[in-house]
């Protein structure tokens, strides 16, 4: 998957509705555009893939690269400095915002507390170029610029080969080898596959588990700030929104099928738990972040989470890399590891004997 990714199919979700299924093959270029249903694409040029039995991924959290005007002065080298450390067959990122250049946003001129983010769809090919194939919708920020905002930004993850998942039905499903590997992303919105829906949201896991080998769950939940980054066990609010209970969510997920739960959303890392065999991680905090939220104190520790799984989504391997952001919000690694000090910390108080811990050399292992 280190090269570009492509295919769409469309597909009905007889359990959920009408749903798009997102599968992606390796290739090495664009092929000629192609018109599937309501969604044009481009189709894939395939080369040969070793037949795999594992499935390697590396996470991250939220990512955003600034907001129109308001851009890096270079924000094709943004990631330069973790770019290695991203490398992975299949890497996953949660898209702060919308590729668009739309001007109607969400926002009301004359407001003072609302946020609405955008970049040029361009940048889509910065993300890809960095090594992202997969990219999360499912939060609050992805309706910022409305309709237009989503079909921008949709048609620019499609343009520079990124699969995106999260939006009302949408399943992601990328392929490592010959296995496939199904993304279904949630948040607390209408807008988005919708965590607060409990039914609906297990029906689109298990509709995941049957069309792909692995599953991976992620959740944009929870409070927001420094002071959460506790998982309370409880349903979580903030600015007045029902923002979900992560815990009971991702157990839900568990137990619906998902092999690997990630989440972000509280802009703070959270702890590593150990469900029925499976691991979840509750925040992954902040990746890129430029000049949008603060930077400072523990919101600064990061992290890129690879993970391997088995054939079946059995957990094989994980590794943990301390990250730290600049007060402009750009990541770069930490030597000091203070970033999984503090997960560790958190992962202890929260689960007792279920914490998932880092060890010195990073590697989590059950």
């Amino acid at each position: 998957m280190s090269s570009v990714l492509g295919a769409v199919l469309v597909v009905a979700l007889a359990a959920v509705g009408l749903a798009n299924v997102v599968h992606t093959t390796p290739t090495t270029t664009l092929g000629p555009t192609t018109s599937l249903g309501s969604t044009t694409t481009r189709a894939p040029v395939t080369t040969t893939t070793t037949l795999g039995t594992r499935v390697s991924l590396a996470a991250v959290g939220d990512t955003e690269l600034g907001n129109t005007p308001q851009l890096p002065a270079d924000a094709a080298t943004y990631f330069n400095p973790v770019r290695a450390a991203l490398a992975a067959p299949i890497v996953f990122g949660n898209l702060e915002g919308t590729f668009t250049n739309a001007t109607t946003s969400k926002c009301a001129k004359s407001s003072t507390d609302c946020y609405a983010f955008k970049v040029p769809p361009s940048y889509a090919l910065i993300y890809r170029r960095a090594g992202f194939t997969v990219l999360n919708s499912a939060n609050n920020h992805s309706d910022d610029f409305g309709g237009a905002g989503l079909a921008d930004t949709s048609a620019a993850m499609r343009a520079a080969g990124i699969t995106q998942a999260g939006l009302p039905g949408q399943i992601g499903v990328v392929r490592e080898g010959a296995l496939r590997v199904a993304f279904v992303d949630f948040a607390p919105y209408g807008l988005t596959n919708n965590l607060l829906d409990g039914a609906t949201a297990t029906a689109l896991i298990e509709r995941a588990s049957r069309l792909a080998n692995v599953v991976v769950v992620y959740m944009h939940a929870g409070a927001e700030g420094a002071n959460a980054d506790h998982v309370t066990r409880h349903e979580e609010f903030y600015v007045g929104e029902d923002r979900g209970n992560p815990y009971a969510f991702a157990h839900l997920a568990v137990n619906a099928g998902a092999d690997l739960v990630i989440a972000s959303g509280p802009h703070v890392l959270r702890g590593l738990e150990w469900y029925r065999g499976h691991l979840i991680d509750y925040s992954l905090g902040d990746f890129a972040n430029y000049e949008d939220f603060s930077a400072s104190g523990t919101l600064a520790l990061s992290a890129i989470l690879h993970v391997t799984l088995s054939a079946t989504g059995a957990f094989v391997a994980g590794h943990f890399s301390s990250v730290v952001l600049a007060p402009s919000g750009a990541a770069s690694l930490d030597s000091s590891a203070a970033a999984a000090s503090f997960v560790n910390a958190l992962s202890r108080a929260d689960f007792g004997a279920h914490a998932a811990l880092i060890a010195p050399d990073g590697s989590i292992a059950r």
